[in-house]
């Protein structure tokens, strides 16, 4: 999965403005020698904690693990502007990136910034927030009273590989140009999910024990969206589109531009609103 994505896009920002214009870039700055920080940030003993994570570029991984800590993991780096900063203030904690001032550029090829941390079983608000990166995020059994993601060209895999064992009110997912799969998420135990892109490549598969009714609404732009939800679900979905194709599996009902599966239990309600692309609606 891991694609180095992390500047490409501002390489080519520059080298459009060294073409139009009669300018120098500036020499790319050495990396010094890797270093790894040990990060702990004890539980707020909180009734519900607020987890932050700004994180500009690199590459994140996340999981349950914690023992007795709210985090615990390593951050590792080649950069001293990327040392993690780590603020806390009663039961909102923040993690962040150090200060990204660089006196010149740093040397895209021979950059390292890689967080590696375990998140305890405490009732959380997870908020990450993060730029070109790759993640690999492991929810599953996490106690999340809500989620929010915002990144910009990324390339990420999160799975919910069990249940949440506390209702998440609100699952927000905001993301540019990527590439991502996120799976297991009828377990994230949502009420509602929040999904908008730009042009990407998107999986999202909706397997797991479903809890209770709950509502998807999806915005998106040029992409290829695929929506995984098993036999046996119920699931109604309602696509306004402009040019894009939908291909729905055996088994799936249709009426105009609303696809019905029938099941038992609970229900998926789906807004689908598509710019261009493919949808495909899969089991």
């Amino acid at each position: 999965m891991k694609s180095k994505i992390v500047f490409p896009f501002l390489i080519l920002a520059l080298a459009s403005m060294a073409c139009g214009f009669n300018i120098e870039l500036p020499k790319a700055q050495k990396p010094g020698p890797e270093v790894t920080d040990e990060i702990v940030v004890p539980a707020t003993g909180a009734d519900e904690t607020r987890l932050k994570l700004s994180f500009g570029a690199g590459e994140i991984k996340l999981s349950p693990g914690a023992e007795k800590n709210l985090v615990e993991g390593t951050a590792t780096y080649n950069y001293e502007q990327f040392k993690p900063v780590i603020e806390t203030n009663d039961a909102d904690v923040e993690i962040k990136m150090g200060d990204m001032k660089f006196n010149s550029l740093p040397s895209f090829n021979e950059f390292v910034n890689t967080w590696d941390f375990k998140l305890g079983s405490d009732p959380m608000a997870l908020n990450i927030d993060a730029g070109a990166y790759d993640a690999t995020y492991e929810l599953g059994g996490l106690s999340l009273t809500g989620l929010t993601i915002k990144d910009g060209a990324a390339d990420v895999e999160l799975n919910f590989s069990e249940l949440n064992p506390v209702e998440m009110s609100v699952f927000k997912y905001e993301t540019g140009a990527s590439n991502l799969k996120l799976t297991g998420l009828a377990n994230a135990n949502f009420s509602t999910f929040d999904f908008s892109s730009g042009a990407g490549d998107y999986t999202l598969d909706f397997s797991g024990d479903l809890q209770r009714d709950a509502s998807i609404k999806i915005s998106t732009g040029l992409s290829n969206i695929i929506l995984v939800i098993p036999e046996g679900v119920n699931a109604v979905v309602q696509v306004d589109s402009g040019v894009s194709n939908v291909n729905a599996v055996p088994g799936w009902g249709q009426n105009g531009d609303t696809y019905t599966q029938e099941g038992d239990g609970p229900t998926l309600t789906f807004v689908v609103d598509i710019g261009a692309g493919n949808l495909t609606l899969a089991r």
